[in-house]
């Protein structure tokens, strides 16, 4: 994954409580930002971050597969059915399902090794949950950032929310700045190597630098980069027809290309 990371504006907004916090789960670091009203209780200000933090941990109890003991894993050995795991790894299972419809079948999480393999959309599923848990009158904004898939609500004051998004080929500049989305997911080699399967073939690929996908939902947001990423330049074409969702990409050559829409800042 790339790394894209809020970019402040040049003031902060006078009259606006900033919290950061940082928590290890999934095998990556999440980091919280939280914006408030500077009056809003403190015992309120951590209950919602410690619910954010509680649903990340729940979320990687569940679907971990590199813990043996997880519900996911079991269901991959065939020691759980569906039934009988916990209600979240259906709902997941569904919108895996809508995502690999919705991009052609260049997400696929039964076509991976090892069985079914959920990976690709749940980080940015469980940073939208706990998105979700960051809700309250006094908050005038926040981020969850998974490791560079991001999802947030609100902004800066009246400013909203500017993320940048990280050169493939230089990964301390910036590729691009965007602004006012909801999610903003990328996936690529750069960082990780040859890991992207293509679900056609069973083959690693490697045909773009990164992919990233900016939309209202991280989860899909986070398996349609994976799929534009897997699939190529053409992979635009399916962001493309989707309400709402835009795509960038830049491929191994340096050249990028994107939607019509994508809320890229203009220089």
């Amino acid at each position: 994954m790339s790394l894209p990371d809020p970019v402040p504006d040049a003031t902060f907004p006078t009259g606006v409580a900033h919290r950061v916090h940082h928590l290890e789960v999934m095998g990556t670091v999440v980091t919280i930002d939280l914006y408030t009203d500077p009056s809003a209780p403190e015992p309120a200000v951590e209950s919602l971050l410690n619910a954010a933090c509680r649903s990340l941990v729940d979320a990687d109890e569940v679907f971990s597969t590199w813990k043996a003991d997880s519900p996911m894993s079991r269901l991959r050995r065939g020691e759980l059915t569906l039934e009988a795991a916990p209600p979240e790894i259906a709902e997941v299972l569904d919108a895996c399902r809508d995502a690999r419809r919705l991009s052609d079948g260049w997400f696929d999480p039964w076509a991976m090794p090892g069985g079914v393999d959920p990976t690709g959309l749940v980080k940015g599923w469980a940073a939208q949950r706990a998105l979700g848990r960051l809700a309250a009158p006094f908050v005038t904004g926040a981020i969850v950032n998974a490791a560079g898939d991001i999802a947030c609500r609100g902004g800066l004051g009246t400013q909203p929310f500017r993320f940048g998004i990280v050169d493939p080929f230089a990964p301390r500049q910036l590729l691009c700045v965007v602004r006012g989305t909801a999610a903003l997911a990328t996936s690529g080699t750069y960082e990780r190597g040859l890991h992207l399967i293509d679900p056609h073939s069973g083959g690693a690929v490697d045909r773009l630098a990164s992919a990233s996908v900016s939309g209202p939902d991280l989860g899909l947001a986070d398996a349609l980069a994976t799929a534009v990423a897997v699939a190529g330049v053409e992979g635009l074409d399916l962001v493309e027809a989707l309400d709402g969702f835009e795509a960038l990409v830049v491929t191994p050559e340096g050249t990028r290309h994107r939607t019509a829409g994508f809320p890229v800042e203009p220089h």
